[in-house]
C-alpha cells in the first residue's frame, strides 16, 4: 500500500487561526533573551506581561509631560485609554530585569534605560517617600 502524503493525512485537520498580538514585541531583544521571556512569562507572570509593561512604560516616556507627571504622582498609569489603572508597569520592568539570565537582562535594561532617563530628565522633581525607594513609586 503507498504511503499517504502528509498533507493529504492533516487535510481534514481545522486549522487555528493565529493568536492576535495585543502589543507590539520588543525591538532590538535576541532570540535567547525573547525565549527567556517567555519561559518567565509562563511560570511566573502572563503572556505578554514584559510587552504590555514595556509598551506602556515608552508610551508614558514619549507621551505629553501632563501624562508624564499625573502617573508619577498618583497611582494610576494615566493613560485613559488602557483601562488597567493601579498597574505598576516599571516595577514589573525591574522583577523581570532581576529574574532573567545576567546576559538577557543586559539586554532588556539597554532598552530600559533610556526611556528611565527620559522620564527623568521630562520630570523636574519627583516627590519620594524616603531615598531608599525606587524613584518611579514616587
Amino acid at each position: 500500500m503507498p504511503r499517504r502524503r502528509p498533507s493529504a493525512l492533516r487535510g481534514d485537520l481545522t486549522r487555528r487561526p493565529p493568536a492576535q498580538r495585543r502589543y507590539p514585541p520588543i525591538d532590538g531583544l535576541s532570540g535567547s533573551c525573547t525565549a527567556g521571556l517567555r519561559r518567565l512569562e509562563r511560570t511566573r507572570f502572563w503572556t505578554e506581561a514584559t510587552e504590555e509593561a514595556f509598551w506602556h512604560w515608552k508610551t508614558l516616556a514619549h507621551g505629553p509631560l501632563r501624562q508624564l507627571l499625573n502617573a508619577l504622582a498618583d497611582e494610576e498609569c494615566a493613560i485613559l485609554t488602557c483601562g488597567c489603572y493601579g498597574v505598576d508597569f516599571r516595577g514589573h520592568l525591574e522583577t523581570v530585569l532581576h529574574a532573567l539570565p545576567r546576559k538577557s537582562a543586559r539586554e532588556l535594561r539597554t532598552l530600559v534605560r533610556p526611556l528611565d532617563s527620559k522620564i527623568l530628565t521630562r520630570a523636574k522633581a519627583l516627590p519620594t517617600d524616603s531615598l531608599d525607594a525606587p524613584w518611579w513609586r514616587a
